[in-house]
C-alpha cells in the first residue's frame, strides 16, 4: 500500500519551493499533508509563516539594508529600508530578494503608508465620514452603516497600506505574508522601517515611516 509521501515527487517539492520560498523539508511535509493539493499546501505554509512571524514581532530589528528600485526608464524611483535582526540576515539572498520585492512594489502602487496604524487620525475620521456618508444616504439603520464603513475602511487599509496590499507579482498574497514567509525561513523578525517614492513631473512624492520608527527618530 502506498503512503502520502510516496506519490510526492521532487517536482511538486521545487514548484512549491519556487512558490512560497519556504525550505524544501517544509515545503514536502505541507504537500504531504495536504495530500498533494499545491494551493492547500500553499495555505499552510502561509499559515505557518504568519504563527512564525507573529512569534517573532516582539524582536528588535536594528539590522538590515536600504533596497531601490528605478521603474520606467528613470521616471519612478523608490527607497526603502527593510530591517532584521543580523546583519548575516541582511546580506542573504533571500532577504535582498524580499528588499527588491518590495521596492518595485511601491513603486508600483505607491502605497501612503506602511500599516493600518501609521494612518493619521486625520485621514482616518475623513474617510470614515465619507464612508459614514455614502452609506447613511441609503437610508439604512446605524448598525448597519458602521458594518458598512467598517467594511470599507479594510478595503481603505487594502488600498493605501504597503503590508495590506496583494503583491504585484502574487495577488494572492498580501506583503504581510510575504514579509511572513521570509520570517519563518530565516528565522528572525523582519519589519518595514520606511520608504520613499518619487516620480518625474509629479510635484509631491510619498514619504512614509512606522510610527515606532518616527517616534524614534532624533530632533532636528
Amino acid at each position: 500500500m502506498s503512503t502520502v509521501s510516496e506519490k510526492i515527487d521532487a517536482k511538486q517539492v521545487k514548484e512549491l519551493r519556487d512558490k512560497s520560498g519556504a525550505p524544501m523539508g517544509d515545503c514536502l511535509k505541507a504537500l504531504q499533508e495536504a495530500k498533494g493539493n499545491q494551493e492547500d499546501a500553499f495555505v499552510l505554509l502561509r499559515k505557518r509563516g504568519m504563527a512564525s512571524a507573529a512569534k517573532k514581532a516582539s524582536r528588535s530589528t536594528n539590522e538590515g539594508a536600504v533596497g531601490t528600485y528605478i521603474h520606467a526608464g528613470g521616471k519612478i524611483g523608490v527607497l526603502v529600508e527593510v530591517n532584521c535582526e543580523s546583519d548575516f540576515v541582511a546580506r542573504t539572498d533571500d532577504f535582498q530578494d524580499l528588499l527588491k520585492d518590495i521596492a518595485m512594489h511601491i513603486a508600483a502602487t505607491d502605497p501612503r503608508y506602511i500599516r493600518p496604524e501609521d494612518v493619521t487620525p486625520e485621514d482616518l475620521e475623513r474617510e470614515k465620514e465619507i464612508y459614514r456618508a455614502q452609506a447613511a444616504a441609503t437610508g439604512k439603520p446605524a448598525p448597519v452603516v458602521e458594518k458598512i464603513v467598517e467594511g470599507k475602511m479594510s478595503k481603505f487599509y487594502e488600498e493605501v497600506c504597503l503590508l495590506e496590499q496583494p503583491f504585484i507579482k502574487e495577488q494572492s498574497v498580501s506583503i504581510k505574508d510575504l514579509i511572513a514567509q521570509k520570517v519563518g525561513k530565516l528565522g528572525e523578525n523582519i519589519t518595514v522601517r520606511r520608504f520613499a517614492r518619487f516620480k518625474v513631473g509629479d510635484p509631491g512624492w510619498t514619504v512614509a515611516q512606522t510610527k515606532l520608527a518616527a517616534e524614534d527618530a532624533p530632533e532636528a
